[in-house]
């Protein structure tokens, strides 16, 4: 992807967006949401869910990564990377 600044702390796989966020999303939204997520910085993730992503970067027991972000404007959306690390899908809460 492009803008990415930092070698990422776990494999993307294919990365895609949905429509919707797409739509509402700005290039900028999804840079600056991506290089904080390959860093392993889970955004509004509440700490259970921090805790949950950090013991799935395990390369032996590799589980699903889950981040929140907010835009510029508040709008949160999500970052998922499937637990085989195939896709990292970029979506909004509704999308889910």
């Amino acid at each position: 992807m492009i803008g990415l600044t930092k070698p990422p702390k776990f494999a993307l796989g294919q990365t895609v967006i949905t429509i919707n966020a797409r739509h509402e999303l700005t290039d900028f939204d999804i840079t600056y949401a991506m290089n904080r997520f390959i860093d392993g910085d889970w955004g509004l993730c509440c700490e259970e869910d921090k805790q949950a992503n950090d013991e799935g970067l395990s390369t032996v027991n590799p589980d699903r990564l889950l981040a929140v972000y907010e835009t510029a404007n508040g709008t949160p959306f999500w970052i998922i990377t499937e637990y085989d690390r195939s896709v990292t899908t970029v979506l909004m809460p509704s999308d889910y």
